[in-house]
């Protein structure tokens, strides 16, 4: 769904999950169980979206929580399934004792960039890049 967006085509292929992200999401979960977390969003026991968030090392030795997945099916939006589901990646964050949360939002995405600031995430960098490609 990202990779039509402005940015979306180079994410997907440097942070973007395959298009059934089962083995991708089963093996960062082996790689470090205790630092990742991945929740589901349900409506009437059926599965409409994920959230994925692993804690990450700061060189001061602190832990920063990086949320690397967020999607919720575009029929089940607007009911709060996003909210519920970024409810447990904070929860989860808070009791790893992380300073902070990152999450990406591509540029022009202001749909994004307004559900991540209703839980107080502010931009904080701005990644640029330049094609080589011809």
């Amino acid at each position: 769904e990202l990779a039509g967006q402005r940015g979306g085509a180079v994410w997907r292929q440097h942070l973007g999950r395959p298009d059934d992200p089962a083995d991708s999401l089963r093996a960062d979960l082996a790689a470090a169980p205790e630092r990742a977390v991945v929740v589901v969003g349900t409506v009437d026991d059926a599965v409409v979206g994920y959230g994925v968030a692993r804690v990450e090392d700061l060189a001061d030795g602190t832990v920063l929580s990086v949320i690397s997945d967020l999607y919720v099916h575009a029929d089940a939006r607007g009911i709060g399934v996003g909210e519920a589901m970024m409810d447990l990646l904070v929860a989860h964050a808070q009791d790893a004792g992380a300073v902070g949360i990152d999450s990406l939002a591509l540029p022009g995405d202001r749909e994004t960039k307004n559900f991540f600031e209703t839980f107080g995430l502010k931009a904080r960098a701005i990644v640029v890049h330049r094609s080589l490609r011809p």
